[in-house]
Order: C-alpha cells, then sequence, then structure tokens
C-alpha cells in the first residue's frame, strides 16, 4: 500500500502581504497613542507584545518610517536581536538607535562589532563601530581600517581626515598631521562639486600651513 505524501501549499504572497500591513497598523497605531499620552510604559508594553507575535520582515517595514522615533525603533529591535543575534541589519538598526539615546559608547561598539562579524561587508556597521570609540587616537586608526577596508568610502575617509586633523591640533601629531592632509588631497583630487573642493582646498591649506 502506497502513503500518499501530502503536498505543501505555500502561503501566497498576498498572505505575507496582508500580515506586512497588519503589523505597521499596529505600530503606527501604537505610535499615535504614544503622540497622544506620552505614556512611556505603554509604549513599552504595546511594541513588545507586537515584535515577539510578529515576523522580522515585517517588523522592520513596519518601523522603518518611525526611525526617527527611536523610543519606537530601539524596543523593536531589541526584540528581534534577542531572537535573532547574527541578523546584522538589526545589530546596526539597534546600535544606531542606542547611540542616539545615548546608551552608551560601550553598548553601541558591541552591538556594532557582532554586526561586523555577522556581516563584514557592512558598512554602517563599520561606521558605528569607528564611531563609538571614545579615544581620539584609537578611533583615528578605527576609521582608517574603515576606508582600508572599503576603499571608496567618502564619507569614512572624511571621518578619517577630521579625526586625524584633531588628533594632530591635540596633541601636536605630526604623523596624525600628515595622515589629515594625505586624506584630505584625496578627497580633493576625487571632488566634483564646487561647494566640496572649496571646503576641501581650505582644510588642505590650513594643513600644509599648520606649524603645531
Amino acid at each position: 500500500m502506497c502513503a500518499v505524501r501530502a503536498e505543501r501549499n505555500p502561503l501566497p504572497p498576498t498572505f505575507h502581504s496582508a500580515m506586512s500591513s497588519a503589523v505597521s497598523e499596529s505600530i503606527a497605531a501604537v505610535v499615535r497613542e504614544y503622540r497622544r499620552t506620552a505614556d512611556v510604559s505603554a509604549l513599552l508594553a504595546a511594541l513588545d507584545r507586537i515584535a515577539r507575535e510578529s515576523e522580522t520582515a515585517a517588523l522592520m517595514a513596519a518601523v522603518a518610517p518611525h526611525r526617527d522615533l527611536h523610543e519606537v525603533c530601539g524596543p523593536v529591535y531589541e526584540v528581534i536581536v534577542e531572537r535573532e543575534p547574527t541578523n546584522a541589519t538589526a545589530l546596526v538598526a539597534l546600535a544606531n538607535a542606542y547611540w542616539l539615546t545615548g546608551r552608551g559608547p560601550e553598548v553601541v561598539a558591541g552591538l556594532a562589532d557582532r554586526a561586523r562579524s555577522a556581516d563584514p561587508t557592512n558598512r554602517a556597521a563599520w561606521h558605528l563601530w569607528a564611531l563609538a570609540e571614545s579615544s581620539p587616537r584609537e578611533r583615528t586608526s578605527r576609521w582608517r581600517v574603515v576606508t582600508q577596508e572599503f576603499p571608496d568610502d567618502e564619507l569614512a575617509q572624511v571621518n578619517l581626515a577630521d579625526n586625524a586633523a584633531a588628533l594632530a591640533g591635540a596633541e601636536n601629531d605630526p604623523v596624525a598631521l600628515k595622515l589629515a592632509l594625505a586624506t584630505y588631497e584625496t578627497l580633493l583630487a576625487r571632488a566634483t562639486r564646487g561647494d566640496q573642493r572649496a571646503a576641501l582646498e581650505r582644510a588642505v591649506t590650513t594643513l600644509r600651513n599648520w606649524r603645531g
């Protein structure tokens, strides 16, 4: 006697779309209530319930319109990271929320480091890892590492140049001065906009004339 194998019927795309819309509506309703009452306890309880009942993709889509409300994004991403500890995108989002709400550089750097390990191609993770370093010298070193990992990352190069220049001025460091000047010159060579070129030319001139 042959056993009959039941074929799996995958849920149609419309089902997932409906679920995602429902989560978005739930989050939006919670945010509206929070704006009306400013009740943080109620906000956190509602977000925790929704986050634990919903899929990650739907949650990420639902909180995207509220990215400026870190008290909303943070708790949702805490739940996502709890159940998906190697989700680099969620780790970065949580680290960013923590950074902007003043949770401290150690916590932010720890999350960013986990995100880098989970996905070494995630530039935002590298940026937060460098940004969260409190030591000016070590922060400059980290930005240099980021530029080495991502040679075309102009934002990282700007941060490297700015941090190196600040370090040179604070500690009268000729090595940091040379690094800042070389980085600004590289950025100037690539710059195409007039305002960019003007700002970089001023920075280069200032550093070339700097005597410590």
